[in-house]
């Protein structure tokens, strides 16, 4: 490994999310204006493009590694707000600890001496080298480690997205034939 090395979001899961979002709220300012809603399809509009910029920011997200430590950070023009920075030296951690989600999901946590603890970046692409690294330079055994969504889940919600975006643009033919 050189210097350092950084890890970005998987662009599956990236691309799955945005898209996602488009196919939620795309249909909205259209069917605001059919069903004369309270509130205006101009706004809606702006209040979906503040979301799609908030998303893709928090999407930014990445990780890099050195000799000295992990650190995850986002670009500088990402509001404090959006922003989840932190860096760990390497010679502060402990242990890996497992924890079980709400859905059923397996995530794990970085342990300090001090009892700090911090989120293992798992949707980074590349995790297997990045946990290999971890394993590396802290001598924590990472041999179990798994990513916490493997990618075809992903490419069954960006399928099932697709189909959403399909019948979206049906919706919106029908709100617009009725303007």
């Amino acid at each position: 490994m050189t210097e350092s090395t950084t890890f970005f979001l998987s662009p599956l899961i990236r691309i799955t999310l945005l898209t996602l979002y488009i196919a939620l709220t795309l249909p909205l300012p259209f069917l605001a204006e059919v069903t004369q809603a309270p509130v205006t399809p101009l706004l809606l509009w702006l209040g979906i493009i503040i979301g799609f910029v908030a998303l893709y920011a928090v999407l930014t997200q990445r990780v890099i590694v050195n000799e000295q430590e992990i650190q995850v950070t986002y670009p500088v023009w990402v509001p404090k707000l959006l922003r989840q920075d932190w860096s760990l030296p390497w010679s502060e951690i402990k242990s890996l600890k497992c924890r079980t989600t709400g859905q059923g999901g397996l995530v794990y946590y970085f342990l300090t001496d001090e009892g700090k603890a911090y989120l293992l970046p798992m949707r980074v692409a590349g995790f297997n080298r990045l946990v290999k690294f971890v394993q590396l330079k802290t001598s924590i055994d990472t041999t179990d480690v798994r990513p916490l969504s493997q990618p075809w889940m992903y490419l069954i919600l960006l399928i099932c997205t697709i189909i959403l975006l399909l019948v979206d643009a049906w919706t919106i033919n029908i709100a617009n034939s009725m303007i």
